[in-house]
């Protein structure tokens, strides 16, 4: 490859390093490419498309003054699903999909709400995965509830699109300020209120002023801060969009870093118009000049249509090497098991194979039943030689796809080579202008560098695959419908790669949950001899290796197709080694949702960035859920492994702490810095059920602010109130489960090739650190970093205090703690600590502001944590007014703690 492509190729990867293949761009401060995507099970109805227009365009007017005419609207696309009957005015989607959406309309997985929300996993500033709009949302009057629709857009918008946070907390919505004030958590502080419980009982309603909670000091838990409905703060739309006068982000002046809420916890105590100016949009979008305002949206309504996918495979001479079976065959068995196991039904699929020439070896076939599948995979190559072509084999893939009287516009190409070729380039043009999605399989380390640049012009997904036995097999899986339709997915539940000894046994069970069991398919594959297999169900009923059916292909594999639905339970299986030479054998199962109303158990996987340069870590995410609804306290493993085959396994945590945004959300995070040289690595996650741990969270956290009403006129107004999950309802058992997904391959440059990393990585930042006071002392807690950001052990510990937050921003020259007993636990595990301060006067209504330090044994020291407030008090010896205003001041006579996390620095 020349090696001025090689630094183009860097940088086209480093450039796009989104979480998320969205086509969003700004063209003269207009952004283009937005699309919003409608669920396949959401019903036709002839409002929702007016008012998503109407929403986005009253977005755009408020988002442009919001943003000091920096930013609107330009074009948006609406994707109605394939289940809409058909219009004229419906156009052809090109790379436009549910799964890329920047918007998703769906239902709620519950009956309890339609609040707006966006799916965020990374941290400040990084960009979102999708907003979440429910049509009940979008067609009922809320206009007193969320405010108008185009300014929940908006709020919605800055957390997808620039990474910030919510200014409110429902979990803190009090706090108490550095004057010894009791505030509403809010931004800004010039928005003002009056706080009040409403009390139903028997039918009638009681609203009264808030009484103060006798253990905490601030107001009892049922008390809410009432916004007026005439103010005159103009900030913040992270906080009350709602409000007339509020059109902007919290700025430097207007920010609030004593609040507890998520934007000063994430962002440094950072504003929301901070984290927007050092945004990628911010900085090439100055403003418009000029009085105009910018001109309306224009809209383009696509129709999903069928899944169209053409296989483009290698068969060049290349594909003939490996040990003990060739790469050829590794192919034929993941494309088989893709036809039969992976592809929804009805999709029309081609086969092209190519070496330095291409062929077309089927047309478009509809895959209805198990010969369409066969007419397809009896043409799978048996023979490997030749050069490698791979812009013969895309032009060829085009063809197959036109000559069926298809268009290549939102059609897929699933292309898999082993082999160098240094003019991909020449057919760039040819692949943007034919609108297809290029999804990329680079078999082994010297596939060609250029293939990522295919995946990431057109929207596709890529994967890198080992030579090793089940490296296809799961990248292929990891190529699943776009649509939307989560009972169409296919969902892999086990891919177990295990060398056996001559005349042993092997056994393993499956766990099948009641969410899937329908289209269930048990594949074993092989490396010398077929083994004896005996599968039993639940039940009790066996499957022998006569029942497993083995194709003409020759490739080393058998299959068995559950009939109808598989039983819930516990599969087991026995695999026997009758040869006389030990051998690698392969265990995949897959399945699909129950039934088309059930929402299965997911696992989904990414990494923090497509591309990375050493020594920047990376973190890997994964999302386990059921419909929109976080699965808690499941065990996740994430494999990550090198082109070197060096293979590093991460126990991936939901803790809110080191690379973990929030804790609880169903989310998995840690950071990889194990490199091992540079090039390609694939990522592979499974997910297990931890027995009488594993729950679903029936709460959705993080959604747009449910407003409980206005003061008007010194008059109450209350909105009716939020549908809520009951208490005792918030959480639901799991069932035993296991999934297994392959997140897309990333590439690395800059790395050492042997793995060593000499003093690079500090510990991470302490995020969770809270402190109290019980009786003279003052105990902290916090989850433990690690010796090299989220991983191993820290060597010590500082921690400072100081009676002011700001004497904290200079963390080296606050009052030192003495830590000497104090020894570092592994990364991950429970941190508590108690000390005397000394150095300070304690008094009724004290506040000491404490944080923390780690530091590994090469003296590398990690960020300086959030701080963390203790407060004194003393608790009023005869009662004190009850009512409460909206600034509330603490009794002189206490001694209470009250701990609230503020920010970080």
């Amino acid at each position: 490859m020349v090696p001025g492509l090689k630094v183009l190729l860097f940088l086209t990867l480093h450039l796009l390093q989104d979480v998320k293949s969205s086509k969003v761009h700004l063209n003269n401060n207009g952004y283009e490419g937005v699309v919003i995507a409608i669920n396949p099970s959401v019903p036709e109805d002839e409002r929702l498309i007016p008012s998503l227009k109407e929403m986005v365009t009253q977005a755009s007017t408020y988002l442009f003054e919001a943003t000091g005419r920096r930013f609107y609207f330009r074009n948006v696309s609406i994707l109605v699903p394939i289940t809409w009957k058909s219009k004229t005015e419906y156009l052809t989607p090109k790379q436009e999909s549910y799964d890329q959406a920047d918007v998703i309309v769906a239902d709620p997985h519950l009956k309890y709400g339609d609040d707006p929300y966006t799916l965020q996993y990374g941290q400040c500033g990084d960009r979102g995965r999708y907003i979440h709009f429910t049509p009940n949302f979008l067609l009922i009057d809320n206009l007193s509830i969320y405010g108008p629709r185009g300014r929940v857009f908006v709020h919605e918008w800055a957390h997808l699109r620039w990474g910030v946070f919510d200014e409110y907390n429902k979990e803190r919505p009090f706090y108490l300020s550095r004057k010894n004030v009791v505030e509403a958590t809010r931004c800004s502080t010039d928005i003002t209120g009056t706080n009040v419980v409403h009390e139903c009982q028997g039918g009638s309603c009681v609203t009264r002023k808030c009484r103060r909670d006798s253990k905490t000091g601030l107001p009892e838990p049922k008390c809410t801060f009432i916004p007026n409905k005439s103010q005159t703060a103009r900030a913040s739309i992270m906080f009350l969009q709602s409000l007339d006068s509020v059109v902007e982000f919290c700025t430097e002046k207007t920010h609030n870093t004593e609040a507890p809420n998520l934007q000063n916890k994430i962002c440094n105590g950072r504003s929301t118009w901070d984290v927007i100016k050092e945004s990628a949009d911010f900085q090439h979008a100055p403003p418009m000049r000029g009085t105009e305002a910018p001109p309306p949206p224009t809209f383009s309504l696509l129709k999903s249509r069928q899944r169209v996918v053409c296989l483009v495979l290698d068969k060049s001479g290349s594909m003939s090497s490996g040990d003990p079976i060739t790469r050829l065959t590794l192919m034929n068995q993941a494309a088989e098991l893709y036809l039969i196991q992976i592809l929804e039904k009805e999709s029309l699929v081609g086969l092209v194979t190519f070496d330095s020439i291409a062929i077309v070896q089927n047309n478009l076939i509809r895959m209805t039943n198990d010969s369409s599948y066969l007419e397809i995979s009896a043409k799978l190559p048996q023979e490997a030689a030749g050069g490698t072509s791979i812009c013969n084999g895309l032009r060829k893939g085009f063809e197959a796809i036109t000559s069926s009287k298809q268009s290549t516009s939102g059609s897929e190409i699933v292309l898999l080579t082993d082999g160098e070729d240094d003019q991909i380039s020449s057919c760039f043009e040819e692949v943007k202008h034919s609108g297809a999605v290029i999804h990329t399989i680079a078999l082994g380390p010297d596939a060609a560098r250029e293939l990522e640049t295919l995946s990431n012009m057109t929207g596709g997904r890529r994967f890198y695959a080992s030579e090793g036995i089940n490296g296809l097999i799961d990248a292929f899986s990891g190529i699943s419908s776009k649509s939307g339709s989560l009972s169409q997915q296919a969902l892999q539940l086990e891919s177990k790669a295990l060398e056996i000894k001559e005349k042993e046994w092997l056994s393993g069970t499956v766990p099948v949950d009641s969410t899937v069991g329908n289209d269930t398919f048990f594949v074993v594959t092989w490396t010398v001899q077929k083994p004896e297999i005996i599968l039993q169900d639940p039940k009790g009923k066996n499957y022998r290796t006569s029942d497993f059916q083995e194709d003409k292909l020759n490739i080393f594999s058998v299959r068995l197709q559950i009939p109808g639905i598989a039983e819930t339970g516990t599969w087991t299986y026995s695999l026997f080694n009758k040869g006389v030479k030990p051998q690698l054998l392969t265990v995949t199962v897959t399945t699909r949702a129950r039934s088309s109303t059930t929402q299965p158990l997911m696992a989904t996987t990414h990494m923090s960035q497509s591309a990375a340069q050493y020594p920047s870590p990376m973190i890997v995410y994964a999302r386990v859920s059921q419909g929109f609804l976080p699965v808690l306290g499941a065990n996740v493993t994430a494999v990550i492994e090198s082109e070197t085959g060096h293979q590093v396994t991460l126990e991936l945590w939901d803790n809110g702490a080191g690379a973990d945004t929030l804790r609880n959300d169903g989310i998995y995070s840690r950071y990889f810095t194990e490199f091992h040289g540079n090039g390609r690595y694939s990522l592979k996650v499974s997910a297990q059920a931890r027995k009488n741990i594993t729950k679903l969270n029936l709460k959705q956290k993080n959604k747009a602010l449910y407003i409980p009403g206005y003061v008007e006129n010194d008059q109450i107004i209350l909105n009716p109130p939020r549908p809520e999950v009951p208490e005792e309802a918030t959480e639901a058992a799991v069932e035993d489960f296991s999934r297994l997904t392959s997140g897309e391959s990333f590439t690395v440059s800059g790395a050492p090739p042997d793995g060593v990393h000499a003093h690079v990585f500090p510990p991470s930042k302490v995020t969770d650190l809270e402190a109290e006071f019980k009786g003279d002392h003052i105990h902290l807690t916090w989850t433990a970093p690690g010796k090299v950001l989220d991983k191993g052990r820290a060597h010590r510990y500082v921690i400072r205090m100081s009676r002011h937050p700001p004497g904290l921003q200079d963390f080296n020259d606050a009052t030192l703690v003495n830590t000497s007993g104090l020894i570092p636990k592994e990364a991950g595990s429970e941190e508590t600590f108690k000390f005397k301060p000394a150095s300070f006067k304690i008094e009724n209504g004290t506040q000491i502001y404490i944080a923390i330090q780690a530091e590994n044994e090469a003296g590398l020291t990690s960020e300086v944590s959030n701080i963390a407030q203790a407060v004194k008090f003393i608790p009023p010896q005869e009662p004190s007014n009850p009512n409460l205003g909206n600034k509330m001041p603490v009794p002189s006579l206490t001694i209470l703690v009250f701990v609230a996390t503020l920010f970080i620095f």
